[in-house]
């Protein structure tokens, strides 16, 4: 993560944790604060972000770089059903890498998944 796109991070988590302080926010029924604790960068453009409340939780919002108008950083609060759907999307851009590959080369040029892995078989 370069350091442009790691401070705007920090400042958006602190951005975030100010507006889950607002006391009359919907849901913050118990009227808990909230600031930046640990970020843990995943990637170059995501991050776990852990907010400290003022009831001793923990609570961690997933962020994530938008290359559009400019760039920023947006975000969720994920749940266990949105981190098992995630871990399944590894195998769908795989998937979707495989189809695509051979869109790289012209018609006439045959270029195939089948024709490259016989290649590498035969280096065996």
């Amino acid at each position: 993560m370069n350091k442009n796109v790691a401070k705007s991070l920090y400042d958006k988590a602190t951005d975030v944790a100010f507006y889950f302080s607002n006391p009359d926010r919907e849901f913050n029924v118990s009227k808990e604060t909230f600031t930046v604790g640990k970020i843990k960068p995943l990637s170059d453009l995501t991050a776990a972000v852990h907010f400290n409340k003022t009831s001793g939780k923990v609570g961690v919002a997933f962020f994530y770089w938008v290359k559009s108008n400019g760039g920023h950083w947006k975000y969720f609060f994920p749940t266990d059903s949105h981190i098992l759907g995630m871990g399944k999307m590894c195998d769908v851009l795989h998937d979707v890498e495989l189809l695509n590959f051979d869109k790289n080369f012209d018609n006439n040029r045959e270029q195939s998944w089948n024709t490259i892995f016989n290649h590498y078989l035969m280096k065996i």
